[in-house]
């Protein structure tokens, strides 16, 4: 067997368990070709550290490495950004302007939440994959660019397949090769060398900290539905309010996640937040109307656990935030990024 490549970000990643092993030799393997990646995994796993990995190892390691957000995309520029645009091409359009695809030209564009990106411009990203050329906002002919396209979700996309919200040719075409990330949960031999790390990195501005065994417990008793980057910050607030050991009361972990696993947890009643959720105006999480969740995604269960807490409690987004032990503010920022409204789940005015 060929000796699998390495690289500054690949050697820096932190732990030892298989599945993770697994994932970053795939990576490896997959990273010097031109073949398109998909990147899944949960909000904070390493998404786009990973992404970068396949950078590093990639055919044009010293090109551009040039990450966006696609959840960031304004609606009525998104297509300028991507492409970029011909100057007079739209109002306040004065000079010609480059787009991403073309920033990253002898590089690598990550396309980072792929699922946010506007329908009307999946057709367009399609082609310029398709072709390796692109057309400007405005502009009347095509330039071809060489880019090493990555594309990052938290998504089910076969999921937003299915529902019409995202096109099936367009995710095959990303996902000539996908590389799922685990949880931080599911790796939970990684937790405390995670910790050490952090603590070693924040040494030079915060000093030395060692962790008791009460708080290391602590620590390996939560699911981190946050993931890497909760771990880090909770490690890091700990040696900003300690001198030297951090102890299991100077651990600030919160009660509830605000991500997509603490919502899982309080959804089954299990998880530390099952303990303070005000249910009074709530229906009871526990019913035999709760889908069966073998042979699931994820991100399939997720979705589930939405539909049927809105339509166990009357459409009330109120009440159905309530009963998963989340705010009424994430409850809609996640309806309205799984497209549940208001084909699959109709939500009332005003609730």
């Amino acid at each position: 067997m060929n000796e699998i490549p390495t690289s500054p970000t690949l050697q820096a990643i932190v732990g030892d368990d298989p599945v993770l092993r697994l994932v970053l030799t795939r990576a490896a393997r997959v990273a010097p070709t031109r073949i398109p990646v998909l990147v899944t995994g949960e909000s904070g796993a390493g998404k786009e550290l990973l992404a970068r990995v396949l950078h590093e190892l990639g055919p044009q390691p010293k090109g551009p490495f040039v990450a966006v957000n696609c959840g960031t995309l304004a609606r009525e520029l998104a297509e300028s950004q991507l492409f970029g645009h011909e100057r007079g091409a739209f109002t306040g359009a004065g000079s010609r302007r480059a787009g991403w695809f073309e920033e990253a030209a002898g590089g690598t564009l990550v396309l980072d939440e792929i699922g946010e990106l506007p329908m009307d411009l999946q057709p367009k990203l399609l082609r310029a994959l398709e072709t390796g050329r692109i057309r400007r906002v405005g502009g009347s002919g095509e330039t071809a660019v060489q880019v090493r396209l990555l594309a990052t979700t938290l998504r089910d996309l076969r999921r937003d397949t299915q529902r019409g919200s995202f096109r099936l040719d367009l995710f095959h075409r990303l996902a000539g090769f996908e590389l799922r990330l685990p949880a931080l949960r599911d790796r939970p031999g990684d937790i405390l060398a995670l910790a050490r790390h952090f603590l070693d990195e924040f040494k030079p501005d915060l000093g030395p900290h060692v962790i008791t065994a009460e708080a290391a417990n602590k620590l390996l008793a939560h699911d981190w539905p946050g993931n890497v980057r909760e771990l880090r910050h909770v490690v890091r607030r700990a040696a900003l309010l300690t001198s030297a050991v951090i102890d299991v009361h100077d651990l600030e972990i919160e009660a509830t996640g605000d991500g997509a696993a603490g919502m899982s947890r309080a959804a089954d009643g299990t998880g530390p937040g099952a303990t303070t959720v005000d249910l009074a105006s709530a229906a009871p999480l526990v019913d035999s109307d709760l889908l069966p969740l073998r042979n699931k995604s994820f991100e399939q269960i997720q979705t589930d656990v939405f539909v049927w807490a809105l339509r166990r409690n009357g459409n009330s987004r109120r009440r159905a935030a309530a009963a998963l032990g989340i705010s009424r503010s994430t409850f809609c920022d996640r309806v309205r990024r799984m497209g549940l409204a208001p084909a699959s789940c109709p939500l009332p005015a005003g609730q």
